[in-house]
Parts: structure tokens; sequence; C-alpha cells
């Protein structure tokens, strides 16, 4: 079985397009390199940040396969309207060589059903018996995954190896009581940008998957270092970690929303990044007051970072 790539951050890579609306394959292998190169420990394509149900399944594996050649260690989403589209995700993820894969539940058909689910995940894991695979729970996909169902599933696939939980305080509290706790070998990885700090301190989480970390790497792998030591009983990481959570509320906050990658898309078109300007659809864009909203908070954290971690101490540490 290939490495545990579940542990450090990792961003969750959008999809860039060019003039005409296509995937940037280019682009997308340059910003994988640029994270990596900043310090996170794998790329994660393609999630809900990547556009998933706007790519085609050939357009989805090229962009898969790019990354993997160039070296980078990339976790593959599965989501897909059928599990024969998932499974076929799963097996060209082993194919190439990719690190690890994020199984997404089944939507739209039977999603709320158990035995449905099961059957769906298990053709997943099936397809890659030999590729890591966490579950990933969301609110958006509507369904959640408890213990006996993904305990069932370990029992059989061992290359189920954890979670990720992109609910919030309570649906985190959930899967570190009732699932990751249970076994010290089943990984937790936050999911979600608000809740980095209580995934870390208070569920044991060992990784997170990060959106706003496409933009501000620095800042972000510098709230995991936070508050893994706070995880240890750090008391002044505690602090800081909470401080710099708080400044990022905004920021982070577009993670749980439905315009995450529109949001997240902008702020890379505000660090330079013209790539980003464009959608898959003409018509995906925000609003006016949106855009200034975010640019705003954006030009507000960035201010106020630049003036709180000179403060050094456990920032200058962790940084």
């Amino acid at each position: 079985m290939s490495k545990n790539v579940f542990s450090g951050t990792m961003p969750a890579l959008m999809t860039p397009c060019k003039a005409d609306r296509t995937p940037d394959f280019d682009a997308l292998v340059k910003k994988g390199k640029e994270m990596i190169d900043a310090g996170m420990s794998a790329v994660v394509y393609c999630g809900s940040m990547g556009d998933w149900p706007l790519l085609t399944d050939a357009e989805r594996m090229e962009g898969v396969e790019r990354l993997v050649d160039a070296g980078l260690p990339v976790v593959v989403g599965t989501g897909a309207i059928n599990s024969k589209s998932a499974a076929a995700h799963a097996a060209h993820a082993q194919k190439v060589g990719a690190a690890g894969l994020m199984v997404i539940p089944r939507v739209l058909s039977r999603g709320s059903s158990a035995t449905a689910q099961k059957h769906h995940f298990k053709a997943i894991l099936d397809a890659a018996p030999d590729v890591p695979a966490i579950i990933y729970n969301s609110p958006v996909y509507g369904f959640a995954t408890r213990a006996d169902l993904f305990f069932a599933l370990r029992a059989e696939h061992k290359n189920l190896i954890g979670f990720k939980e992109f609910g919030g305080k309570d649906d985190l509290r959930l899967a570190a009581e009732h699932i990751t706790s249970q076994d010290d070998q089943v990984t937790l990885m936050v999911g979600v940008d608000t809740e980095v700090y209580h995934g870390f301190v208070n569920c044991g989480a060992t990784g997170s998957i990060t959106g706003i970390g496409t933009a501000l790497p620095k800042e972000a792998l510098l709230l995991a270092a936070l508050a893994q030591k706070a995880a240890k009983g750090h008391a002044e990481a505690r602090k800081r970690a909470l401080e710099l959570e708080e400044a990022f509320g905004v920021l982070a906050s577009f993670d749980e929303g439905t315009d995450l990658v529109l949001y997240y898309k902008h702020l890379l078109v505000l660090n330079g990044e013209d790539e980003y300007i464009l959608h898959f659809n003409e018509t995906d864009v925000l609003s006016d007051a949106q855009r200034n909203y975010c640019e705003q908070q954006y030009t507000l954290f960035r201010s106020w970072f630049a003036d709180w971690s000179a403060q050094g101490g456990i920032i200058a540490e962790c940084m």
C-alpha cells in the first residue's frame, strides 16, 4: 500500500481556465508546485474546489495525470453522478500513481440510503485497493457516514484509513468521539477552514484540507502549526492560534458557502494570478458587493497579519 499521505496541510486546487474556458493544466501544475514548495504536504484534485461537476471525466483524469507526472503527491476526489464513474476515477488514480483518494458519497440517486452508499464506497475502494483513502463527510453531499458504516467498510478495505469532516464543530466532535478515537490508525482530516483549531486541538486531527491556503499558504500553514502545538498543551500557541483563526474568520468562512470557488479564485487574482480570472460558466461571477467585501476583508487581514506576526515568540518559531 502507498505511504499514508493524510497528514499535514494540503490545498484543494482549483481548476484555472484558458480564454476559451477550457482547463489550463499548465497553470494547474504550476499552482500545485507552488503549494508544495510553500510547505504543503500534498495537493487535492478534484474536490468541490476543483469544480468536478463542471469537468468531463477525461478532463479530470488529465488534470490528475499531469499533476502526478510533475512529481506531486496528489489526493484525487471521486465525486461522480454514478458509482461506475466514481470507480473509474479511483482506478485511474491508482494506475497513474496518485497518493490518495478522497471518497465522495453517492449523490442525487439514493443518496440518503446507507445501503446504497455502502455499495458506492465499496466500488470505489475495490477499484483502487493500493491507494490510501478517506471518506469525505459533508452536508453539501447530503449523507453523513457514521461509525457503524465506516468500520464495516474498513474491515473489508484496508486502504480506508481515515475521514475528512467538512461539517462544523459538532460534526468534527462526533467524528472524533465515535470514529477516529476508536482506532489510532484512523486519520481525521479537518475539511473546513473555519474549524482548524477545533479539529486539531479538540478532535485529534492529524491534518487539514484548506481552501484559503491556496491564496494564503504561509498563513494557513502557520495556523495549523500553532494548532498542533496547542494540541500538545502549549499555552502561547493556543492563544496565538485562536487569534489567527479569529482574524482569518471571514476569509475562511467563504469555504462554507456556495460561492467558495468564486471567492478563492478572486483572491488568487488579487495575488496577481490572472489565470484564475475566468470560470467555466460565464455567468458564475461574484456580484460587485461580494467582490468589494472580499477585497476589503483581504486587505484588512493582510494588514493585521503583517502587524501581528511581528511579535515573534511562538509565531516566529512556527513560521
